[in-house]
């Protein structure tokens, strides 16, 4: 595509440093930047948010899937 996060974050009016912490993880996507995003792409806001979530979800289910299994249990279907 050859757009540099400098050129993205002068073309969506953020700070640039904005855009190099997402890109390497430290940062969220918040709404703001979503509908920047959006807006630049047209792709909807929506879209990224759910990049986010997907992408804090993944994160977090690998720190927490050995812990998870031992502390929560899961509803049976005769417990209904």
């Amino acid at each position: 595509m050859g757009l540099s996060q400098y050129r993205l974050a002068k073309d969506i009016s953020v700070p640039p440093r904005r855009i190099n912490e997402i890109v390497h993880g430290k940062r969220s996507i918040s709404a703001d930047t979503a509908l920047r995003l959006g807006r630049f792409f047209g792709i909807s806001p929506q879209f990224w948010l759910n990049l986010q979530t997907r992408f804090d979800l993944e994160v977090t289910e690998d720190l927490l899937a050995e812990r998870l299994e031992k502390e929560v249990r899961v509803l049976s279907s005769n417990a209904a």
